[in-house]
């Protein structure tokens, strides 16, 4: 059977520490991940929005290489959440607990 390069085990003391809490951890860099995602697909419709044509013409959709560039470029990045685990690890996300915030 073969392993998918892409698979990374990851030290989960490692990603604990800067919250205390491995769900805390993981839902902290699952919102980053919801906002690199966000980012990204509205990058991507700017850009495919330059093609957009009023009229609906086939031989014009198969003949759009600059388009299909675009739309492969997008699917060769690495996902959000890798991005994300990657920000996380490397401390470049700040995080804070509102809650606490009031308290102090």
């Amino acid at each position: 059977m073969a392993v998918n390069p892409s698979i990374i085990t990851r030290d989960l003391e490692k990603i604990a520490e800067p919250t205390g809490n491995i769900y805390e951890s993981i839902h902290v860099i699952g919102q980053r991940a919801k906002q690199i995602s966000s980012n990204l697909k509205e990058e991507l419709n700017t850009k495919l929005s330059e093609f957009a044509s009023t009229v609906d013409n086939l031989e014009e959709v198969f003949e759009n290489k600059e388009q299909i560039e675009i739309s492969k470029f997008y699917e060769r990045m690495p996902k959000p959440s890798t991005l994300a685990m990657e920000e996380f690890v490397e401390k470049k996300i700040y995080h804070r607990f509102p809650e606490q915030d009031v308290e102090q």
